[in-house]
């Protein structure tokens, strides 16, 4: 019932026009809770307590109300967005260190508001947890009276129907009991909770129903759903692990911590919950666009796993690809990158092989040009027996145009015409300081360079099968023609995700059923009239007004017609008669009620819609 109907139609509607939603009434603010103040302290402490709980349930009304819900939600996206626009230290930590030195003014800024961890945040988890309070305090309240409406009776009709927004009125020769039964059986044969109730007085019995309570229903599923999201992010959140790690085509990985090339988790997570299984890169297939305007785009990348489950489970294979991760024991592996991996052997001054390697380099752009650095930390002496670490930066294109012909960058991501280039030096590497280093970069501050005849850096650009040999005897690195893929995975343990789609999916249901169903009732009312003619009286009304409301009831109406056709019309001479009748009547309104007792006591005949009252 609109909170704009005037009194007059609010008391004629009765039960009819309530509870057409299980939306709670919006009281006003009284000007004291308290009410009036008695004399004395203990009047003063009786009033007190009233005021206090008064404010208390006019809080909690506002919080439960559901346009504070929304204004939350609105919060709480507004929330979300410096949690996408600024790095996050959960996510990056790194690029949260590196924004803090490029925004001196920003960085405190947004360090003191909590910018940096969004989603960890006392201002984030206070609209988090209102919203989650709000939505219970307003949902359970009226999914109890939801419920009590199901076990209800449809209200019955209200004394005028013509003020309905959906009306119609016909006369027939049917008795109203006929009228009824018709009627019953014609709306609970269109689904409609019907029931033939019983009038008072002279308006006499009706037959009420009610459809579209699911339009009610996908309300409260609607927002019952958001509160199965907000626990599922919840949980999500606090339980979660995500790792990752960059495996070289031969090698594998086991899970556990020490494996992860990085790890993040939830506060609540803990490391034993980490499912047991191991997987292993037997190979990684790929294939790009060899021509047009596409060319050099990827069309397939295919990581070729063997996993098992569990410390000793049996093994399996499968084919990991974008998109299409392996799933075990509750955890996903994603593939999120690939490169190259070229394999060098190092030889010391005598012939020994010291290493043999396949190096992940990192590549710099989409024709796959990397770079990175080999690392020679153990095992090498120099040509005094000296032992001594060796390190080379390196430079690797998969397709090269050739020498002389432009910088050493790739024309093509696939291993058409693979060169590595590398620069030697020699010293300590500093991993021995303690202080951690970039695997991909090389330190040369404590090393020296290898010279070449002319005195400079010793460089050189090797094909596959191709020597580097180091000046004064100090060994050689080869560049074999064994060119290994590598592949990074994410390994991700996200509980509660299944339920954040079933609720997702199910907010998108009910909010549906919600928009596009109609609550709607429906009354009809048969008298006997004066004449002896039945006057039938059908009415609709609806939580709103739509267009199809009337159209429903005059295709009920013509349905209800065929089994209580219209009566004849009478001729001119039964109409002044009638006339002459009902104005004697008028006449001897206010007679005696000894003659209303003994005389004929006629129902009253409830006008249509138009008609003087």
């Amino acid at each position: 019932m609109s909170k704009t109907e005037a009194p007059e139609e609010q008391s004629d509607l009765g039960a009819a026009g309530s509870q057409l939603s299980t939306a709670p009434v919006d009281r006003a603010m009284p000007g004291s809770f308290g009410g009036r103040r008695a004399p004395g302290a203990a009047g003063w402490l009786v009033w007190t307590g009233r005021e206090v709980v008064g404010w208390v349930r006019w809080m909690w009304r506002q919080l439960t109300s559901m346009r504070v819900a929304l204004l939350l939600l609105l919060l709480l996206s507004l929330g979300a967005i410096p949690g996408s626009l600024i790095p996050q230290t959960s996510i990056d930590e790194l690029k949260v260190q590196d924004f803090k030195k490029a925004h001196t003014t920003l960085g405190p800024l947004y360090e003191k508001f909590q910018l940096f961890d969004v989603y960890s945040s006392v201002w984030f988890s206070a609209i988090y947890i209102l919203l989650f309070v709000s939505l219970i305090g307003c949902i359970v309240p009226r999914t109890w009276q939801f419920v009590g409406q199901l076990r209800g009776r449809p209200p019955g009709a209200p004394k005028r129907l013509d003020r309905l927004p959906a009306y119609t009125t016909w006369r027939t020769e049917a008795g109203p009991d006929e009228v009824h039964e018709a009627a019953l059986g014609l709306l609970k044969g269109r689904r409609f909770r019907a029931d033939l109730t019983a009038g008072k007085g002279a308006a006499g019995a009706s037959v009420a129903a009610e459809k579209g309570y699911l339009r009610e229903a996908g309300n409260l599923f609607f927002h019952i759903s958001l509160i199965v999201l907000l626990v599922a992010f919840a949980v999500g959140a606090l339980f979660k692990s995500e790792g990752g790690k960059l495996i070289v085509q031969g090698d594998g990985f086991s899970n556990t911590l020490t494996q992860y090339d990085n790890f993040k988790s939830g506060n609540l997570f803990n490391t034993d919950d980490l499912a047991p299984f191991s997987f292993k890169l037997d190979s990684f297939e790929s294939s790009f666009e060899r021509k047009g305007p596409e060319k050099g785009t990827a069309r397939t990348y295919r990581a070729n796993v063997t996993y098992s489950e569990g410390i000793d489970g049996p093994e399996k294979k499968q084919a990991i690809e974008v998109n299409k991760p392996l799933e075990v024991d509750g955890s996903k592996v994603y593939l999120i990158g690939q490169g190259y991996a070229p394999t060098v052997t190092v030889r010391d001054g005598k012939g020994k092989v010291v290493s043999r390697q396949s190096t992940p380099l990192l590549p710099i752009d989409s024709n796959g040009t990397a770079t990175g650095a080999i690392k020679i930390l153990d095992g090498y002496r120099d040509k005094n027996g000296k032992k001594e670490q060796l390190g080379f930066n390196a430079f690797f294109v998969p397709t090269f145009a050739g020498a002389g012909q432009g910088q050493m960058f790739s024309q093509f991501p696939a291993l058409d015409y693979p060169v590595l280039a590398l620069s030697a030096y020699h010293g300590s590497l500093g991993v021995d300081s303690g202080l951690p280093q970039n695997v991909y970069q090389l330190d040369t501050s404590k090393m020296a360079k290898f010279k070449d005849s002319k005195g400079e850096l010793l460089k050189q650009r090797m094909r596959p099968g191709e020597t580097m040999k180091l000046p004064n005897g100090a060994g050689s690195i080869t560049f074999e023609k064994d060119i290994k893929r590598w592949a990074t995975f994410q390994i991700s343990q996200q509980p509660g995700s299944m339920w954040a789609l079933v609720g997702a999916v199910s907010a998108i249901v009910g909010l549906a059923g919600s928009l596009f169903i109609q609550r709607r009732r429906v009354w009809v009312r048969a008298v006997r009239g004066a004449d002896g003619v039945t006057v039938v009286e059908m009415a609709g009304l609806g939580r709103s007004e739509s267009a199809k409301l009337p159209e429903e009831l005059g295709d009920l109406a013509a349905h209800l017609h065929e089994k209580a056709p219209s009566a004849p019309e009478p001729d001119r001479a039964d109409q002044a008669e009638q006339a002459e009748h009902a104005d004697q009547a008028e006449q001897t309104d206010h007679a005696d009620d000894s003659d209303a007792e003994h005389g004929d006591s006629t129902p009253q005949v409830v006008p249509a819609e138009g008609a003087e009252k």
